[in-house]
């Protein structure tokens, strides 16, 4: 059964001002070459309650850190010959994802739909109690019905991840502005950023709810994944209000 989804967030989830848990906690990243994937895994290595980080991508990250495990594996769509390393965690920031730009519906489909349920069927399996957050986008179709490919796909993805087992939550980032150097990898992404950076600081004053940097993502996933959230879709405002105060 598909998990109820509350249209508004908790009032009082802000004054809870998320912070230090008591329990250390066990972290999964997929995509943490990509800018929300780095975000969340610098937030990771900061956080003193983060007590091991695990990245499984194609390529090593280059980053060196005493609690930073990385899992060298290229076939995202089979797990199967390692399910025993796919166990044991607390929370699952999935941040693989490309652009739909150029591509047919066939081909985003697996990369977005197929290699994301290819790791979540079996995580969900290992770890009932895990909180798995997958990077979805602004604007994305849960009817699975409307006219644009890249918000119908996210969306079938979406509906499928409320279906397991695990609790999942779904995080609906709008324009990011990346920090701590971090870069997209999409060419066409990062001549946006290089002709807007000027203009964040103006259009943060301006749309607090709509524009986010990659710490307060990366501080809310990892806020969501130790403790959860009313609700289960995170628009940009309920990411902001899961960062909590000074991200």
């Amino acid at each position: 059964m598909q998990k109820q989804l509350s249209s508004a967030p908790h009032p009082r989830y802000a004054e809870q001002r998320p912070g230090r848990s008591l329990i250390p906690v066990k972290v999964l990243i997929f995509g943490a070459t990509g800018m929300i994937g780095r975000g969340v895994l610098l937030e990771c290595l900061r956080d003193p309650d983060v007590d091991l980080v695990v990245i499984l991508g194609r390529t090593a990250t280059g980053i060196l850190d005493g609690k930073l495990r990385e899992i060298i594996h290229r076939d995202f769509a089979d797990y199967s010959a390692m399910e025993e390393s796919l166990s044991g965690f607390d929370a699952c920031f999935y941040c693989l994802g490309i652009s739909s730009a150029g591509m047919s519906e066939a081909d985003y489909t697996r990369v977005t739909f197929t290699y994301t349920m290819a790791a979540a069927e079996p995580l969900s399996r290992f770890n009932p109690a895990m909180k798995f957050i997958f990077v979805s986008g602004v604007g994305t179709d849960s009817t699975e019905k409307g006219r644009t490919m890249w918000a119908r796909v996210k969306g079938r993805t979406e509906n499928a991840l409320l279906k397991l087992p695990f609790d999942a939550f779904m995080f609906r980032p709008g324009f990011i502005e990346p920090l701590d150097g971090i870069e997209s990898r999409t060419p066409l992404y990062r001549k946006i950023y290089a002709v807007s950076r000027p203009l964040f600081p103006m259009l943060r004053r301006i749309f607090p709810n709509h524009v986010l940097t990659t710490r307060q993502i990366g501080r809310a996933m990892l806020n969501v994944g130790r403790q959860g959230y009313p609700r289960h879709i995170l628009e940009p405002r309920d990411i902001r209000i899961a960062a909590g105060p000074g991200a």
